[in-house]
């Protein structure tokens, strides 16, 4: 043991921790699809959603149902944050983006901040 940890520990002084809350976001976006007529081109047509938002250190992007369906999709986006705020403004941006990037209607929008 150093002689500075000795010294700390006579002397009762504890360094404080921090405690810091992560906030969690989900967002469930369900598509509707036309001209898909396999699964490739079905992956094709969300290539973008895991090389785009699938590489930001803030987010997790998965197909979370609709696997095998030609017609629709769902995706869900993950978002991490120090604030319901911060990641309220987050998903909104991520929404946003998707909108303009996938073309793909989106049928149904689903939010939770937990």
């Amino acid at each position: 043991m150093s002689e500075a940890l000795r010294k700390l520990l006579r002397e009762g002084n504890t360094p404080t921790q921090t405690t810091i809350t992560p906030h969690i976001g989900v967002l469930t976006l369900h598509f509707q699809l036309y001209a898909c007529e396999d699964l490739k081109a079905k992956r094709k047509a969300f290539t973008a959603m895991k090389a785009i938002w699938g590489k930001e250190p803030d987010l997790a992007v998965s197909e979370t149902a609709d696997h095998d369906a030609l017609d629709c999709a769902t995706w869900t986006i993950a978002a991490l944050g120090a604030s319901a705020q911060q990641i309220t403004q987050r998903l909104d941006q991520v929404e946003k983006d998707i909108q303009d990037r996938i073309d793909a209607a989106i049928l149904d929008v689903h939010r939770e901040i937990l």
